[in-house]
């Protein structure tokens, strides 16, 4: 918005409200005096034809004829003459009203109708001004007063226009001088604003012109010597101080524009190696290289059995090319979910969640993203089998707990990855994804996250490779049938029956599982242990944990 336009709604509204103030305050001051001149005008008909009345009266009192009818007609003729005396306009009526609703006398042109006699009997025996009254259907002002020998309610009335005719004329009078006031006040202020506005006016254009020509040898034109004459002198002499630094911006500019195309190489290559948050924060942070960090993380380890035995199927060529197919909708898989690949092992992948960025659902996504990896593999190996080479089979472990993350080495080497217990549960699992015959494995840390957002299923109680204490482990999908919905019910049912050695019960559930799901793994290995159990109870301090010796 120009300065000009800001200076007119600043300015504007204080002279239009000042002047529109003045014409107000003039015009209600002579509005009321003249209301006041023409009431009391009114009033003092009022007070005459009412003396005139009281004199006529009391002529026939002093005569003593008050009763004759004839001498009365002669007083009240000489009213009505006195008040067709008084009138001053073609409008203005005087009215005598009876006490029964009819004119008993009058001046004038303008009588009320039966009806508006009757609403006029509602003033019998006040006194005063009347400011709106209907008469013949027209607004009109009136006084009133009570006659009471004669029984009368006088109404001196008057045109609404006509009484108030000179009040509309100082409305318009003052109307007219208050918008010429108005147009000069903004013609004035108009010219006073442009005449200010103008040095910033060209200071703005020639910055426009140094802006689109790059020309800092323009400079603005000085016309007074004031604030704004003293500011147009101050930047012709940061032109000039820009003219002479042009050619050093210039040259940080090119510099700076090729160190960011080298950052960006830079970038791209280690992406490849290392994820892209990584970079950033060592980008953003480069003294806490080498610092680490305590948080909660999912980690996701898959690998493909028997990797070697299809190694050695294969030529060269072609196992590298099925690999990299492999590895790109699996890492696409993780990635989507937020996921970073930390390594490759060989054939393996190790994943983590929630690292160096958490997403708040970090064991969400990687469960989803292990099942996804599943259903991936199915399109993979359909590939496969059209290319007539070896399907791949893996197994995935999640575990999720507190892992130490960071830049782990040394200032010649070192590798953003992630360690702890969590890590090695995490390949302990995927170890026994072939044992149970399972494709996810899952630890409990990872069901509390996920069992309410998919169906989850116990596989066992175990003790992994190198640890004493037992952990439950899980399964999941993304979604099951009817059938299996009803299978793993009467599965989570049996198992508690099995942990707290009720292995007939527990029995008769595994086998309604297997009646549903014939030749299921889980059910038909917890139904065999039931079997020997029943028979062979184990020891009062079992707590039906497996203890695992291999990985």
């Amino acid at each position: 918005m120009k300065i000009r336009i800001k200076i007119l709604i600043v300015v504007l509204p204080l002279l239009t409200a000042s002047v529109v103030l003045v014409g107000v305050c003039s015009y209600l001051l002579a509005s009321s005096s003249v209301t006041r001149l023409a009431v009391d005008f009114l009033d003092f008909k009022a007070d005459e034809l009412e003396n005139y009345a009281v004199g006529q009266w009391n002529l026939l009192v002093d005569n003593n004829v008050t009763e004759e009818l004839l001498m009365q007609s002669a007083a009240k003729s000489a009213i009505e003459i006195f008040a067709s005396s008084i009138l001053r306009s073609n409008t203005e009526t005087i009215f005598m009203l009876s006490n029964d609703g009819t004119i008993d006398t009058y001046a004038g042109t303008v009588l009320p109708t039966n009806e508006e006699r009757q609403a006029l009997t509602s003033y019998e025996t006040k006194r005063g001004f009347i400011p709106s009254i209907y008469i013949a259907g027209s607004s009109r002002v009136a006084y009133t007063f009570p006659f009471s020998p004669f029984s009368w309610q006088v109404f001196i009335t008057e045109d609404r226009k006509t009484f108030y005719g000179t009040v509309e004329q100082i409305f318009r009078t003052s109307a007219y001088i208050l918008a010429g006031a108005l147009l000069v006040g903004i013609a004035s202020l108009v010219f006073t604003s442009g005449y200010l506005t103008r040095p910033m006016e060209a200071m703005l254009r020639t910055m426009q012109t140094i802006i689109k020509s790059n020309n800092l040898n323009k400079r603005v034109p000085v016309f007074y010597q004031d604030e704004i004459g003293h500011l147009s002198h101050t930047f012709n002499n940061m032109l000039s101080e820009l003219s002479a630094a042009y050619t050093q911006i210039k040259k940080y500019a090119f510099d700076a524009a090729i160190a960011q195309k080298q950052e960006m190489k830079i970038r791209n290559v280690f992406q490849l190696y290392v994820p892209k948050d990584v970079i950033e924060e060592v980008f953003a942070s480069p003294e806490k290289m080498l610092v680490g960090s305590n948080r909660n993380t999912a980690v996701l380890f898959s690998d493909i059995r028997s990797f070697t035995t299809i190694s050695e199927r294969m030529a060269p060529d072609e196992l590298v090319n099925s690999l990299n197919r492999y590895f790109s909708a699996m890492v696409n898989i993780i990635m989507d979910r937020n996921g970073i690949v930390d390594k490759y092992i060989g054939d393996a992948i190790m994943a983590i969640f929630g690292a160096p960025t958490s997403y708040g659902n970090d064991a969400l996504s990687s469960v989803l993203s292990g099942l996804e990896m599943m259903a991936a593999l199915n399109d993979f190996n359909k590939l496969q089998l059209s290319l007539r080479a070896p399907e791949f089979k893996i197994g995935v472990g999640i575990s999720y707990g507190i892992v130490t993350v960071g830049n782990i080495g040394c200032n010649k080497k070192m590798n953003y990855t992630v360690i702890g217990d969590t890590v090695n549960l995490a390949s302990r699992l995927e170890g026994l994804t072939k044992k149970y015959r399972q494709p996810v494995l899952f630890s409990e840390s990872v069901w509390e996250k996920v069992h309410n957002d998919l169906p989850c299923r116990t596989v066992d109680k175990v003790a992994v490779k190198g640890k004493t204490l037992g952990i439950p482990i899980f399964t999941a999908k993304l979604s099951v049938t009817d059938t299996e919905k009803e299978a793993w019910k009467y599965h989570e049912d049996a198992t508690v029956y099995y942990y707290s050695q009720d292995f007939q019960k527990a029995l008769t559930g595994f086998t309604k599982v297997l009646s549903i799901l014939p030749g299921d793994s889980i059910a038909d290995t917890f139904a065999k242990r039931c079997y020997i159990y029943r028979s062979e109870p184990p020891p009062a301090d079992w707590d039906g944990v497996e203890i695992m010796h291999e990985k």
